[in-house]
């Protein structure tokens, strides 16, 4: 059998009805911002794997680092126990994060790295004697698909089999100059209730590509932390320079008691998640009453590759040709953009930073399951263009190593697959 029939006969794919779906396209190499399949086929990875890859496929550098660091110490359990490459990673980024920021949870992945946020919030309450029980979060939010992650998140088609078993959430709008005042309203209403407010600052990405003002989130934020309202910011997928800046609290006045990091962490080499806190958070949970502990863990948690990954990431982010390629993929989306809008069968085009999103007309609602997506998938894959529409909104989510003229072929197929593509 070749890869894709022993693919199929053992493997459950995420988000994929494997009823119905072809096969899976063996990948056997990476570098660059290409991947290349069993058949020698190349393609462009326009969205970054699941908007993780900030530097390129086996990037030589974090390679290196990760492979020395696997004839040191490859695992070490983390309670009662530390190591170098977990010290010096928390200590870089607290270094980089807003001042409050002080203290490091490890984890293993986006989803889990919320799941530590939510627990904190909880049991500072429960710790402080505070009577509260419930969650403010956005409607169409995403925050991972484990229990407490998912019951943060937007009720949908994908929670529906799950709804009796989430727990209690109240949902407001995303912010905006018109509806600042109301939303402050609904807040004030059952403040007294509220741990807490979950957000993904600026970009609710798997929503499609939903985007607010910095201006108006942070009103909300400081009129949340006025009530009393822990504030989390979810930055798994805006971290790591998605927004344009390093992170999008950068774009902000008013300082998370939580953040929460993945995707981008290891410069998507090993999966990881980090979860940052206030003191005020921290000492919450420090007393000689044992049952005040924070009972969380994970098998690899802190894991020694996976911080040397993205310490190295790290690095790389911080270099001068790293923050100037930023800023050029941000500055070329922008011209891109104004092509866009130019274009009949497009709308609600939308960006921050590197990420750029727009929608296309046709006979059906925008929605993740709009058909539109799936033949659009198709149809840049024989281009050699990995895009992962959501339904029919389409973004651009590429590497930091991507050129210029790399950029512009993806441009021009955009625009010739629009003048070409029948999008009924």
């Amino acid at each position: 059998m070749n890869l894709r029939e022993r693919d199929r006969a053992v493997n459950w794919h995420p988000y994929t009805q494997m009823k119905n779906a072809g096969d899976a396209i063996p990948i056997v190499k990476g570098k660059g911002i290409y991947l290349f399949d069993d058949n020698g086929n190349q393609y462009i990875d326009a969205v970054s794997s699941w908007w993780v890859t900030l530097h390129g496929h086996a990037h030589p550098y974090i390679a290196q680092k990760v492979s020395e660091q696997l004839n040191i110490l490859e695992q070490v359990i983390f309670a009662g126990f530390t190591h170098e490459p977990a010290i010096k990673l928390s200590e870089n980024l607290l270094n980089l994060l807003p001042e409050n920021q002080q203290k490091v949870f490890y984890s293993d992945n986006g989803s889990t790295a919320v799941e530590v946020a939510l627990k904190m919030c909880i049991q500072y309450s429960f710790n402080k004697g505070l009577k509260k029980s419930k969650i403010l979060a956005f409607k169409n939010a995403y925050h991972g698909d484990t229990f407490g992650a998912m019951s943060v998140s937007g009720r949908s088609i994908w929670t529906i089999p799950f709804a009796e078993m989430l727990f209690e959430v109240i949902f407001i709008d995303t912010p905006t100059t018109e509806n600042l005042e109301n939303l402050k309203s609904q807040i004030k209403a059952c403040h007294q209730e509220l741990i807490c407010f979950i957000c993904e600052p600026l970009v609710q990405g798997a929503a499609g590509m939903l985007m607010h003002r910095a201006e108006d989130l942070d009103q909300l934020m400081q009129y949340c932390r006025a009530q009393k309202i822990l504030i989390i910011e979810d930055e798994v997928f805006t971290g790591f320079g998605r927004t344009g800046k390093l992170f999008a609290a950068d774009h902000l006045s008013v300082q998370p008691d939580i953040m929460c990091f993945s995707k981008g962490l290891t410069g998507g080499t090993i999966p990881m998640g980090i979860t940052t806190c206030s003191n005020e958070i921290y000492n919450a949970f420090l007393s000689d009453d044992q049952y005040k502990t924070l009972f969380h863990g994970h098998s690899f948690t802190a894991n020694p590759l996976a911080c040397t990954a993205a310490l190295a990431s790290m690095e790389l982010l911080l270099n001068e040709e790293t923050q100037s390629n930023i800023q050029r993929i941000s500055a070329q989306h922008f011209q891109f953009s104004t092509v866009l809008k130019q274009h009949p069968q497009i709308e609600n085009i939308r960006q921050t930073g590197t990420i750029l999103a727009w929608e296309i007309k046709n006979d059906q609602q925008t929605s993740y399951f709009n058909e539109i997506g799936k033949k659009l998938y198709h149809e840049f894959l024989l281009r050699g263009i990995i895009m992962r529409p959501l339904g029919n909104v389409m973004y651009l989510v590429p590497p930091y190593c991507i050129t210029e003229a790399e950029l512009d072929f993806i441009y021009h197929n955009i625009l010739d697959v629009l003048n070409s593509f029948n999008t009924a």
